[in-house]
């Protein structure tokens, strides 16, 4: 109600009642005062376009026995690979992150794709046979708590030996930033991948961190929360603290070593967490479904009820 106030105060606006759908996103109020933000409807949309709404639900987003490589044939496969993967990267940026790294896998063959590129495509879609009503829950607390995991996959991409970094913010027990990327050149270390996998989290960080302030300042809160990134190598932690260009720093991209003036200046909090929770480990590489499944929970994302 006061958020409401304030916007009167604000903005010449009227009281519509309670919002079910915000730009194709339903809003669901649960009993314990969470609200999930899911994309059901869509979802079963996708699956209907591209001729899935029968097809067998499966537990994870993507095959781990599958190596897929880019194409060098001379014809493509027909089918809409293309309009299916944007399609999903949609949904992907919008409300499920927990198939970010599976739509940014199969983007990797939109130039020449064949049957297996497509067979992960469809992939997808059967996973998101069995979570259509998936979506990011918010938790009420009384306190913000806002927390970053960045992770890397040290020369997952069997074409070019490239490593994908990962990340993943969490406010109020729910992601509200997410990427995976593949890296454009290739480490030599897993210590390096996680370096300039931390770079890109700490560049989203800071961005949604200053909203995230800004918000709360005009909210009359100024207490806002320290930008805390989880990292769970060790090495790369004592990279970041270490001035000298030791060698496993120092061929390393200068571009990357504004990390270590971010942590010198305390704008970014540097924490070591197991690797089994880590939560961004979900962002760089398919997982067995438990696995999956786990992360999954833990990101907030859960079924809502209609």
């Amino acid at each position: 109600m006061r958020t409401k106030s304030d916007l009167k105060a604000r903005f010449e606006m009227t009281d519509s009642g309670k919002c079910a759908f915000v730009l194709g996103i339903e809003l669901v109020d649960n009993d314990s005062g969470s609200v999930t933000m899911c994309q059901r409807r869509y979802v079963e949309d996708i699956l209907k376009r591209f001729g899935m709404s029968d097809c067998k639900a499966v537990t994870s987003p993507t095959d781990i026995s599958s190596r897929l490589i880019p194409s060098t044939a001379a014809t493509k496969i027909d089918a809409p690979f293309r309009e299916a993967v944007g399609a999903l990267m949609h949904l992907m940026t919008a409300t499920r992150p927990d198939i970010a790294f599976a739509v940014s896998y199969v983007t990797r063959f939109m130039e020449n794709p064949q049957v297996e590129h497509w067979m992960a495509v469809k992939r997808i879609l059967r996973y998101l046979q069995g979570t259509k009503s998936h979506g990011i829950c918010f938790k009420p607390d009384d306190k913000i708590d806002f927390c970053g995991y960045s992770d890397a996959d040290w020369a997952g991409d069997h074409a070019d030996r490239k490593s994908t970094s990962g990340y993943a913010f969490i406010l109020m027990g729910a992601p509200v930033s997410w990427g995976s990327k593949k890296q454009s050149s290739v480490s030599l270390s897993t210590s390096e991948a996680e370096y300039i996998a931390l770079s890109l989290a700490i560049q989203e960080g800071k961005w949604v961190h200053r909203l995230l302030c800004e918000i709360l300042d005009a909210a009359e809160d100024k207490s806002g929360p320290e930008l805390k990134i989880m990292e769970d190598n060790q090495s790369c932690i004592k990279m970041t603290k270490n001035p000298v260009n030791h060698g496993r720093a120092k061929h390393i991209d200068i571009k990357y070593h504004h990390i270590r003036d971010e942590v010198k200046r305390g704008d970014v909090k540097l924490d070591c967490c197991e690797t089994p929770i880590m939560l961004a480990d979900i962002m760089t590489k398919g997982l067995p479904g438990p696995r999956h499944k786990d992360l999954t929970a833990a990101l907030g994302i859960h079924a809502c009820s209609h």
